[in-house]
């Protein structure tokens, strides 16, 4: 009889549990439904004004650190796509107003994650959904393997789920209200620079001669000619050559430098490319000997030998990297390291102890700077030359 009784004891709690299960989620389900129609209520009350809500678009775009990070573009043939980011279509739908979007993880089994993204005009009831699955692997060039660690399942997840939902914003946001947030953010990028955009990128290809990158391996990065390049990509070349001068990577990180330097005599030498040497002549007498600044520059290079540090020297050239390079400066620096080396970059972000980058504090910039400087120097990326 005791054996029965806590039988059915059991199968008596187990039934208030699953009525109690069933009743939180009626509560909730119920709970949203209200949400939803408070929030159409609401949106049709107080309708958006098209012409005010296109001013603050507008206005958003005059940052320069939106405008920085608010087009994609990639190569296709001999052109360049480019369209609006997901940080653009946050912004615009931000601005816009009365929009309800996200990201919601269905379900998440089988090695992979079933998500939903979608935008909704809450006052003219027009939706754009987005469902689709994101298996756990990351792919690479040397081939793909599972993720088991749950905060690269979420990173990989967002960062599909963002895709999507840009897409879902731009599909219920008017296409010119779109165009003219690209006007304005390149119209940003531009500045008080009056010079045409070619004559920039002349410019910064000028730059990247004189640390020994020519315009071949420059366009072997971008993946086009450079004279279609971007104002988006001018900044991220900009990016590198900062990144290159601080001493945060070298060149291999960023080009292609097997193919070597071209010589003096080669016709296929870049517009670039001769200009420089054109400029580097004047530092030259007519006798053909080095100039004073060449000579010192083949001193410098004959003098040594690259090496590894000791780590000693390594933690004092990092902390004279992150005591003399501006925070501005640093925070590029590390949203290059993002793109380009993210597991290096999550590797000093662990050392730091600093969760997230984008909220973190100047002493937590300062620091993971520190320990990624200080992890290339000791790997051989960042040269290292003795005296």
């Amino acid at each position: 009889m005791t054996a029965l009784a806590t039988r059915v004891e059991d199968r008596s709690e187990m039934g208030i549990e699953h009525a109690q299960r069933t009743a939180n989620i009626e509560v909730a389900s119920t709970r949203a439904a209200q949400e939803v129609q408070a929030a159409m209520i609401m949106a049709r009350r107080f309708p958006r004004d098209v012409t005010n809500a296109t001013t603050r678009i507008v206005q958003a775009c005059q940052r320069k650190s939106l405008a920085e990070r608010a087009v994609y573009s990639y190569p296709r043939g001999d052109t360049t796509v480019e369209g609006p980011s997901i940080r653009l279509a946050e912004a615009m739908a931000q601005s816009w107003g009365n929009l309800d979007f996200g990201i919601i993880e269905l379900e998440q089994r089988n090695g992979e994650s079933n998500v939903m993204a979608y935008c909704w005009d809450l006052e003219t009831n027009t939706r754009q959904t987005k469902i689709f699955s994101v298996p756990h692997k990351r792919h690479t060039r040397k081939g793909s393997y599972p993720l088991t660690d749950p905060r690269d399942i979420y990173e990989m997840v967002a960062n599909q789920g963002a895709r999507r939902l840009r897409a879902c914003i731009l599909g219920v946001i008017p296409g010119d209200i779109v165009d003219k947030a690209l006007e304005q953010c390149n119209a940003t990028l531009r500045g008080g620079d009056k010079k045409p955009l070619i004559d920039r990128v002349q410019g910064m290809v000028l730059a990247f001669s004189e640390m020994g990158v020519t315009q071949q391996q420059i366009e072997k990065r971008l993946g086009h000619r450079i004279e279609i390049t971007t104002e988006s990509e001018l900044v991220q070349l900009r990016k590198v050559f900062a990144s290159i001068r601080d001493n945060m990577a070298p060149r291999e990180s960023y080009f292609d430098l097997s193919d070597g330097v071209p010589t003096a005599d080669d016709p296929s030498k870049s517009r670039g490319d001769n200009l420089a040497d054109k400029l580097k002549t004047k530092d030259s007498p007519k006798s053909g000997r080095p100039g004073p600044k060449a000579e010192k520059k083949e001193e410098a290079q004959s003098s040594g030998e690259n090496r590894i540090p000791t780590d000693d020297e390594a933690h004092a050239l990092a902390d004279e990297y992150t005591l003399n390079v501006p925070l501005v400066q640093l925070q590029e620096n590390l949203g290059v390291a993002s793109e380009l080396s993210p597991d290096e970059l999550k590797a000093a972000m662990k050392m730091a102890d600093v969760s997230n980058a984008a909220s973190a504090s100047e002493e937590d910039i300062r620091s993971v700077a520190y320990h990624l400087h200080y992890a290339r120097l000791k790997s051989g990326k960042i040269p290292f030359k003795s005296e």
